[in-house]
């Protein structure tokens, strides 16, 4: 057995990430793509909740700050509406799916919990880890290394459901 890649296959049809959980976008991703290709697909969807603007990102953690933004206007649009904000909780959430053409998929999740800083620190990782700080580790995700980042973080942290 071997581990493929999309770009292992060519173009197959472009598919819009429009559910409104990370675990709804990770099945449509993950669904479609064993069906296209006959072959079961592992896909994931993951981000950033921050407590006090209700969700947000959320699922939209990728084009927070616009439809082609990077991960620096993203950390600066999220810095800006949390001026003043004393309720800085913030969870990463992690959805991964296993699809096979037909049958049911298998779903693992991950979550670490911290808290938007007051300003970016680190250049390590990419995404908002920046600007979330984890406070058993008294850095940022941007401020750790891969290692101690694996340890804990979202991804690292997997349960079958």
């Amino acid at each position: 057995m071997s581990v493929k890649s999309l770009n292992d296959f060519g173009p197959i049809p472009h598919l819009i990430e429009d559910g409104k959980t990370f675990e709804e976008n990770a099945y449509k991703k993950a669904h479609f793509t064993a069906k296209v290709l006959g072959f079961p697909a592992l896909a994931d969807d993951s981000g950033i909740v921050v407590h006090a603007l209700n969700g947000s990102p959320g699922v939209r953690s990728a084009r927070f700050a616009g439809e082609n933004a990077d991960d620096a206007s993203n950390n600066m649009k999220l810095l800006e509406v949390m001026q003043g904000v004393a309720d800085r909780r913030a969870v990463f959430e992690c959805v991964i799916v296993i699809a096979v053409p037909r049958g049911p998929a298998l779903v693992y999740d991950g979550r670490c919990e911290g808290e938007i800083a007051d300003q970016a620190r680190g250049k390590s990782g990419f995404g908002y880890d920046p600007v979330f700080y984890y406070a058993p580790n008294k850095k940022t995700f941007g401020e750790m290394s891969r290692k101690e980042k694996n340890l804990v973080s979202h991804r690292g942290r997997r349960w079958p459901r």
